[in-house]
């Protein structure tokens, strides 16, 4: 019974998430969903990007996490709409979840969503949000064989983010080891290096959302 039961739960989100991806579509919005593992610097991410928009960037952010709300007061500090989805044990958002938080948000105002999943590696990779693109962040104090061990969530990403690579000197990661395994796994990925610390390669970070808005 467990199996059908789990189809049947995907189902429905992937008809949520197709209603969702329909109205992103009709109203020319670019939703991303963004995951990685805890740490791994995705709302140090968004900070600078969103310190990056101008005033005038119709972006707005909905961030998960089992508890608390201090991502989003994290990043509220911008200016830019924020809603904290608080999963409350769940190890991942839904379309459901999503459908809910963008209930009387008014999505044909916006450019641009971000879509802070909760940190982990398994669990997201098989819901759908009605998300244009994954990101997937990989900081160099993680190992390099992240993508084989988590070969689904890197197969379905479209750009890996390599974060705190101002760390580089100081730990024992093999950038070309990483990128390899990225694209073994997914041999389309784009790969972007970057610091939320420093600032380098911010640029290209930013150049890629230009590309996709």
């Amino acid at each position: 019974m467990r199996v059908p039961l789990e189809r049947k739960v995907l189902n429905e989100n992937d008809r949520i998430a197709a209603g969702l991806r329909e109205n992103f579509k009709r109203h020319g919005v670019f939703c991303l969903n963004l995951i990685s593992s805890p740490g791994s610097g995705k709302t140090s991410l968004l900070e600078r990007t969103l310190e990056g928009f101008p005033a005038s960037r119709k972006a707005a952010v909905l961030t998960g996490d089992i508890q608390t709300d201090n991502d989003a007061r994290r990043l509220a500090r911008f200016g830019f709409p924020v809603r904290q989805i608080t999963t409350g044990g769940a190890c991942h958002l839904d379309a459901r979840m999503v459908e809910r938080a963008l209930g009387d948000w008014p999505v044909e105002d916006l450019d641009i969503l971000f879509l802070e999943n909760v940190g982990n590696l398994v669990c997201p990779t098989s819901y759908d949000l009605g998300e244009d693109a994954r990101a997937v962040l990989l900081s160099v104090t993680e190992g390099e064989d992240k993508p084989l061990k988590y070969p689904a969530t890197f197969h379905h990403a479209d750009v890996m983010v390599l974060n705190k690579i101002d760390l580089l000197p100081y730990v024992p990661f093999q950038r070309e080891v990483a990128c390899e395994n990225a694209r073994r796994v997914q041999p389309g990925i784009e790969i972007l290096e970057l610091s939320c610390s420093t600032g380098e390669g911010l640029d290209r970070w930013r150049a890629w959302l230009d590309a996709h808005l």
